[in-house]
């Protein structure tokens, strides 16, 4: 199937990512969460970020559904069915095939995969479930459930994103009125959904300390990189409406004495637009396992991200990343870097090519400055994938915990019902 147009990070999601600890979870109450069906835009298999990080945790305790976009064969004679792929820890990523006459039916799409959808819970003997969306576009084949917990996981504006479907806005108002929940994936995003939503939580971009970190040990080289020069200025991500593709143009005429290497897809752009001088690699996508590999050859890493509509509620993951794998970086002004990482002296910030490239020169020395990496790792101490995760899970069984029978056939039919706690506050990130 084709990969979504709409990710955040270009890894590969991999099979033999590891398996997330479950200390954060021996320090609360049992797990006590029924089945978990996840309704994603991310194909499963293309990318390793947030919903991967999140779901094979909690895939650990319980079963997890994660249902991808419909998969539409060239073929009118095929009946709607469904395949499953098992993945880390058990999930089982859920596709339905679907003949190619009923891609251009939206409402007969949607009353197709809700139908063998329903099949298949049957046959699962799903009976009691949590609702976790990624996409309001996925209400089409699930309303008509009635789950007795639902969870929207807000981690981008999509409305804003390029390409967006014209109902996004629409649904997404649907949604918040049927989730018990609203997780935003940074805190620039929840100060817009908390207006939207009583129930709104940040829980922003976290890391996984130990799989970056191995770039601060002895690592082979990869071969695609080991013949460029030194020093080198990296950049991983999706290579999309959101890179500032000027910025690196100026930079890398500005500074033909700097390799710059850019890893990850090209997507929904025209790759022609791309800077093409001697000193740009583009190096491609690489399998979530492979990135400390390439960071450990960086000498700064950097977030070229361009002002614009896209750009404006985003909490890059990669931020305490390339942190945790060692390397300074240098940054354009995105909210929720500026706010903690620049406000904190951890990440430099810069808004055009002459002060991004006077912040490049300036990291090239930082990794000798013994108090910035003691700041960095203290504060990179202070966040992780399974603290974000626990606090998911105590949110969620609080919520559930608080539900009548009563009001959980009411949720099923839409409406936002539970007693609300006080809101976690985790640390900016």
């Amino acid at each position: 199937m084709p990969p979504s147009s709409t990710v955040e990070a270009p890894l590969r999601a991999s099979a033999n990512a590891a398996r997330p600890s479950a200390s954060a979870a021996e320090t609360s109450a049992p797990y006590t969460l029924p089945d978990l069906v996840c309704f994603a835009h991310l194909h499963w298999d293309f990318v390793w970020q947030r919903p991967q990080h999140l779901l094979s945790r909690f895939a650990q305790y319980g079963r997890v559904f994660y249902v991808e976009d419909a998969f539409y064969h060239n073929d009118d004679l095929i009946e709607p069915h469904i395949e499953i792929k098992e993945r880390q820890n058990g999930v089982k990523v859920v596709v339905v095939h679907l003949p190619q006459r009923l891609r251009h039916d939206e409402a007969a799409s949607d009353q197709a995969q809700f139908e063998v959808l329903s099949q298949f819970f049957h046959q699962q003997s799903i009976t009691k479930y949590v609702f976790w969306y990624y996409t309001p576009m996925a209400l089409g084949k699930s309303r008509q459930f009635r789950p007795t917990l639902t969870v929207y996981d807000c981690m981008d504006e999509l409305a804003n994103f390029k390409f967006a479907h014209a109902e996004l806005k629409n649904r997404e108002q649907e949604l918040f009125g049927k989730a018990d929940l609203v997780f935003a994936g940074g805190h620039t995003l929840h100060e817009a959904k908390r207006e939207q939503h009583p129930d709104a939580h940040p829980f922003p971009s976290s890391i996984d300390k130990a799989h970056f970190g191995q770039a601060r040990g002895p690592l082979p080289e990869p071969a695609d990189q080991a013949a460029i020069p030194h020093p080198r200025i990296g950049f991983f991500g999706v290579v999309d409406e959101r890179l500032d593709i000027e910025l690196l143009r100026e930079l890398s005429q500005n500074h033909p004495e700097w390799q710059f290497v850019i890893i990850g897809p090209v997507v929904k752009i025209d790759p022609a637009i791309l800077p093409r001088t001697s000193n740009v690699h583009y190096l491609g996508g690489k399998d979530y396992m492979e990135l400390p590999f390439y960071l450990k050859g960086w000498d700064v890493a950097t977030l070229l991200f361009a002002d614009n509509e896209s750009t404006k509620f985003i909490s890059p993951t990669k931020t305490p990343e390339y942190l945790a794998a060692g390397n300074p970086v240098v940054s354009t002004p995105i909210r929720d870097v500026v706010r903690p990482y620049g406000e904190l002296n951890l990440v430099q910030i810069a808004d055009n090519a002459a002060d991004f490239g006077a912040a490049i020169a300036k990291a090239l020395t930082q990794r000798d400055d013994a108090d910035w990496r003691q700041r960095t790792d203290d504060y990179l101490a202070t966040i992780s994938w399974d603290q974000t995760w626990q606090h998911m899970v105590n949110l969620m069984q609080q919520r559930l915990a608080a539900k009548t029978p009563d009001s959980a056939t009411n949720t099923a039919t839409g409406q936002p019902l539970g007693a609300k706690v006080s809101e976690v506050t985790l640390p900016l990130a």
